[in-house]
């Protein structure tokens, strides 16, 4: 029977060790299984997680692309608007010199019209001699007729043979008339040219005309009645000469005085002829500014004309490139909604994936620190095992031994006595018993290493809470040093109060004390003034005495002191 228990129990042990192996090997199977699918998944995120990423270079391209649009598009925009702004300049400069030569025009226009009332006023001051010259050879004549119109061609045509021929004129007027009236009827001519003359110049349609030969004017008589001066036939002229040359003393005093008045007015046609040249000379050299003026204006016209339709051709240009802008934005706009929502799509998709990742990651560490735990336990089995193994060696080696042994016994010593036999049985007895001793120490350390790995995990976790408690230690220290310190700020704020409070306490009392002693001053110089008037009463009254004064004003010390 003991035998038999003997071969039982090595057989037993390696049936146990090769099932825990069987064991091992399939939950090793299945942990590898796991981290190929895994490792599967996270390929394809991996994958996905690339294609997201070349999306949103593409999408960062796009966008540069339009930003690089819109940069040139806005640098065509500061060109055209510089452009209009320039022209807007050059119009504004072209319209203030078009208004600077519309001013200076009108000021020529004013001038001119002052210089034709100038004119105007000195045709009035040369008729006025002479109407009074003709006044008083009527009167000599005796003869009050009108001038009709035949008289004033008559008198036309005279002026003009006049002007042909002075010296044949002047032969028979010293053949026919006296001395003293040839003058006069040659200072009527005179002034009747210089009128004319002054009409026509001042007469807006009519232009001066330059003497084409030389003795010979051609004179044109202005439409206007009030101004007009008609002369009389020479004929009457001579007529009137010979009838003053017979009229006597009477008649050569008078003579006389007409003579004066000629040479008078001579002189005044001299002077008037000068001012008329002074006033063609300034209305040619105006005509011609006018000219010119009016060439400038045309220039100016003509170049306003051009920029306008410049002008005009630019905001057309900028109206279509304003419509393209629009275009343009509004196709950015709908691009950039249409990449801002597959960005958007794409961000939730990678935070998705992001999160799922990490919630792998998160299962991945788990299942590793799982296998890391179980690969521990493998070891220390696989240790425990091959301890086993070489106990169950060492033991077959010896029961081997022990069987070579008896079997020697046995042919040594058929009759081996029962006693060697149950030393051997027993010394088996006591080494299985050492190996399950053996066994339950080893179980009792795997138990007390269980309940290390217990303490040490609750360990971990009261380190942890304390961790969290020191955090929260800390985040009240850091609020009390800021409550402190904002306790510190409000108390430095109200010494600072207090510090102004006791400067303008200080100044207001440094001001009292000034006012006292102001009001001091004020009292010693009004007792001054009473003492001087009462002395002053006393020395006008001639009751001034020393010893009372000085009593007096002994007594109004002492009221004052007092």
């Amino acid at each position: 029977m003991q035998p038999t228990r003997i071969a039982i129990c090595p057989s037993t042990r390696p049936a146990a060790c090769q099932q825990r192996d069987i064991v091992l090997t399939e939950l090793t199977v299945m942990e590898d299984g796991d981290w190929a699918l895994g490792c599967g998944h996270e390929e394809l995120r991996l994958r996905e997680l690339e294609e997201a990423r070349t999306r949103a270079l593409q999408l960062e391209k796009t966008m540069r692309w339009w930003s690089d649009c819109t940069a040139s598009w806005r640098e065509k925009w500061a060109k055209v608007r510089a452009e209009r702004n320039r022209a807007r300049e050059e119009a504004s400069s072209l319209r203030e010199r078009l208004e600077g030569a519309t001013a200076e025009l009108a000021e020529a226009r004013r001038e001119r019209r002052g210089m034709s009332a100038d004119n105007a006023r000195i045709l009035r001051e040369a008729g006025g001699p002479r109407a009074e010259t003709e006044r008083r050879g009527e009167e000599g004549e005796g003869d009050g007729k009108d001038v009709d119109d035949e008289d004033d061609e008559e008198g036309e045509r005279q002026e003009e043979e006049e002007n042909h021929g002075d010296d044949d004129d002047d032969d028979d007027d010293r053949e026919g008339g006296d001395a003293e009236g040839e003058p006069a009827d040659a200072a009527m001519t005179g002034v009747n040219r210089a009128g004319k003359e002054v009409e026509r110049m001042s007469s807006p349609e009519q232009e001066p005309v330059r003497d084409t030969q030389p003795g010979k004017r051609s004179v044109a008589l202005p439409s206007n009645k009030d101004t007009t001066l008609v002369e009389e036939p020479w004929e009457k002229r001579r007529d009137a000469g010979n009838y003053r040359r017979g009229a006597g003393p009477a008649g050569r005093l008078q003579e006389a005085a007409v003579a004066s008045a000629v040479e008078e007015e001579l002189a005044r046609a001299t002077v008037l002829r000068l001012r008329l040249d002074e006033s063609l000379k300034t209305l040619l050299k105006e005509r011609e500014d006018k000219s010119e003026l009016t060439k400038t204006i045309e220039k100016l016209e003509a170049e306003v004309l051009q920029w306008s339709l410049k002008n005009e051709e630019l905001n057309k240009s900028k109206q279509e490139a304003l419509k393209q802008l629009a275009l343009l934005r509004e196709a950015h706009e709908a691009e950039m909604g249409r990449m801002t929502e597959d960005l958007e799509d794409q961000v939730s998709a990678h935070s998705s994936m992001d999160k799922k990742l990490s919630d792998m990651r998160a299962e991945l560490e788990r299942l590793q620190a799982e296998n890391a735990a179980e690969w521990g336990k493998r070891e220390r089995l696989d240790t425990e095992k091959l301890a086993l193994e070489r106990d169950n060696k060492k033991l077959r080696l010896q029961l081997d031994d022990l069987e070579e042994q008896l079997s020697k016994r046995r042919k040594q010593t058929a009759s081996a006595s029962d006693a060697d036999l149950r030393s051997v049985q027993a010394q088996l007895y006591e080494k299985n018993k050492e190996l399950c001793d053996l066994r339950h120490a080893y179980g009792k350390q795997r138990k007390a290493q269980a309940d290390v790995a217990a303490e040490l995990a609750h360990a971990q976790r009261r380190a942890e809470q304390s961790e969290a408690e020191v955090k929260k230690l800390r985040q009240r220290v850091d609020e009390l040093k800021r409550e402190a310190a904002r306790a510190e700020d409000e108390l430095d704020e109200t010494q600072n109060q207090v510090r102004r409070l006791q400067r303008s306490l200080d100044e207001q009392v440094e001001t009292s004390e000034n006012l006292q002693v102001q009001l001091e001053h004020l009292q010693t110089r009004l007792r001054r003034q009473q003492t001087d008037s009462l002395f002053g009463k006393k020395r006008s009254g001639g009751r001034y005495e020393p010893s009372e004064g000085g009593a007096a004003g002994s007594e109004e010390d002492d009221g004052n002191s007092s």
